[in-house]
């Protein structure tokens, strides 16, 4: 069967454009794949960040996922850093990645503009990507637009290991991506894509109020100054937020009445919002439980770290013997 690495940073709570872009696709692949689901905390360090929420976040991540569908009993959900071969992977393809390629990502190059003293951490971030796929060798990784480049230089990276190290074989296999047909979900604000970041999301676990406060001042067609001005749908991201939550006739209907001035904004909005909550309102009341059972949850990171651990040694004993490095003894060190 072959298998599929699937990465989320810790950012808390999920939000629905993490779910419609990323995580609904996780679900559905879980039935067929052999799937590995992780909470990459790791990578969310490689920046500025609030060290003492970092734990709460990864934790409440975990919950989301539970809460929109992977399940432990198909799918292996773990926190990165549990699995400490993550880092020593990414160490070792160190070795054989060009540091001109690091450079030239589009994401380095965007986020490095924002330090004034750049973290190695932040160039070396497509590294441990790579490490977190091919240490457990997958085949396929769903991914979004902006991360197409880090995949690519991830199989550039396992053919430079294998043509050096793999001794004619394949060892890593060249993994290829899933896209989602939700590729980029635009924010409330209309223009950026929906990040946490820049306040222009609305959460999986929002409560209705919260849900409706938040679309009602969201942006709609330019276009559309008074309820009696005609719009043009197409380019209302309210619109194609009807498409992901509303039924087939439902967004027919907001299109007419949007192109004949039938509806103003708010009650095209009212509509969606009714919709999301009625779609959302099962993961939310499962999110609920899971928050009042905090051991449950931690006992299926654990069980699932261990299970990606043992995946893990078993890529690194062969890693470390094809590069040279001595076997450890497992014999304890004599204490002075």
């Amino acid at each position: 069967m072959p298998r599929i690495f699937s990465g989320i940073q810790p950012s808390g709570e999920l939000h629905i454009g993490n779910w419609l872009g990323a995580v609904q696709n996780w679900v559905n692949l879980q039935q067929s794949y052999e799937s590995l689901s992780c909470v990459v905390d790791l990578h969310a360090i490689t920046g500025k960040y609030d060290h003492e929420t970092l734990a709460q976040r990864t934790r409440d991540m975990a919950i989301g996922l539970l809460a929109a569908g992977i399940d432990p009993d198909r799918a292996i959900l773990f926190v990165q850093s549990h699995v400490p071969e993550h880092a020593e992977l990414q160490w070792l393809l160190n070795t054989v990645t060009p540091i001109g390629e690091l450079e030239r990502m589009t994401q380095f190059k965007d986020k490095s503009q924002r330090f004034e003293s750049v973290p190695a951490g932040l160039l070396n971030y497509p590294v441990l990507m790579a490490a977190d796929i091919l240490l457990y060798r997958a085949d396929l990784v769903p991914v979004g637009d902006d991360q197409v480049q880090h995949l690519e230089l991830t199989r550039e990276i396992a053919r430079k290991w294998n043509t050096e190290f793999g001794g004619g074989t394949h060892f890593f296999p060249e993994p290829q991506p899933i896209l989602t047909e939700a590729k980029r979900i635009t924010g409330l604000d209309g223009q950026a894509k929906m990040s946490k970041s820049l306040g222009n999301t609305i959460g999986l676990l929002d409560t209705p109020e919260e849900i409706w406060q938040k679309l009602r001042p969201a942006k709609t067609d330019p276009a559309r100054v008074t309820r009696h001005d005609p719009g043009n749908p197409e380019v209302c991201n309210i619109y194609h937020l009807h498409k992901y939550f509303s039924p087939p006739e439902t967004v027919e209907l907001v299109a007419r009445n949007c192109r004949g001035a039938r509806w103003g904004c708010l009650d095209c909005k009212r509509v969606l919002a009714d919709n999301m909550i009625a779609t959302l309102a099962p993961i939310r009341e499962r999110a609920l439980r899971l928050q009042g059972d905090t051991e449950r949850v931690e006992e299926i990171l654990a069980d699932g770290a261990a299970t990606a651990r043992r995946m893990a040694a078993e890529t690194m004993r062969e890693v470390r013997s094809r590069m040279g490095l001595l076997p450890s003894s497992g014999k304890r060190p004599v204490e002075a």
